[in-house]
């Protein structure tokens, strides 16, 4: 206890203590997570809950004499820059960066959109530009439109979040008031260095049409909200497992995200902020 009150000092966040679904919880709930305890307990823990790099958390794990900080899990999506942090706080005498391009001090892709406020369009591009930074810096072009532009696989293409590209879907528990919802959507806009006028539409399921809280959120937010079919919403491919299985849907947030997104891609997977869960897809 003492030595999570150590780390909570310098980083923040909440203590909780370890119990047999931990790894269940936080993995579906929270950006980073430190861990304090063995490599090997931590590794058996999130192994079931590890989807996509762009989504899964970051995972840091620190021993129990607090002498290394050890990014377990994304690297290049803050776990790095938490070890650092830990190490630079004086909570741990070594943080021990293993990603190839941090290792010899490089940078990479995910870093650059992260400091220039960008998201990655083509996320694949990543690894091969990743591996050439290995060997020599690559070049970081602006081009200011309009233009057309082409690109070969081994591009990465960053791009501010266009207002007409986001599609925030929201689940919800029986009941839940206005003021909750809209404080889950900013929470979850927040994290992806969104704002509310990125955001073309809300979404949810057809099954919440008695919902008054989502209504309500949608009006004071100034938002269009679509109820998507259930048909339609059960032809989608999520990530996330939903409690809204009981009622016959693979899920709410996510499914109905992505049934209105251009690319049927997730910016943000199903997040739970209290009764609340938001989804991210463009």
């Amino acid at each position: 206890m003492i030595e999570a009150q150590r780390v909570q000092s310098v980083v923040g966040g909440e203590i909780m203590h370890f119990r047999h679904d931990i790894f269940k919880t936080v993995m579906e709930i929270y950006e980073v997570i430190i861990a304090i305890m063995s490599v090997g307990i931590v590794m058996r823990g999130i192994a079931p809950f590890i989807t996509d790099k762009w989504f899964d958390p970051a995972v840091v794990v620190i021993d129990d004499a607090l002498h290394y900080a050890i990014p377990l899990l994304g690297g290049h999506h803050g776990a790095n820059e938490m070890a650092l942090r830990l190490f630079n706080g004086g909570i741990v005498k070594q943080s021990i960066i293993t990603t190839a391009t941090n290792a010899i001090g490089a940078t990479n892709v995910e870093t650059i959109a992260q400091e220039l406020n960008y998201s990655v369009m083509n996320r694949k591009s990543t690894n091969p530009i990743n591996v050439k930074m290995l060997e020599e810096p690559v070049e970081v072009l602006r081009l200011a439109g309009p233009k057309i532009v082409i690109v070969d696989d081994n591009v990465a293409v960053l791009s501010k979040t266009s207002g007409t590209e986001l599609i925030l879907g929201i689940g919800t528990r029986k009941g839940v008031q206005k003021d909750a919802i809209c404080e889950a959507i900013f929470s979850a806009l927040y994290k992806i260095h969104a704002s509310i006028d990125d955001v073309k539409v809300f979404a949810t399921a057809d099954i919440k049409l008695n919902e008054e809280g989502i209504f309500s959120a949608a009006e004071e937010l100034g938002k269009p909200l679509a109820l998507v079919p259930s048909n339609l919403i059960n032809k989608m491919q999520v990530i996330t497992k939903s409690r809204a299985e009981k009622v016959g849907l693979i899920g709410v947030a996510e499914p109905a995200a992505l049934a209105l997104s251009n690319l049927r891609e997730l910016v943000l997977r199903k997040t739970t902020y209290g009764k609340v869960t938001i989804a991210v897809a463009r």
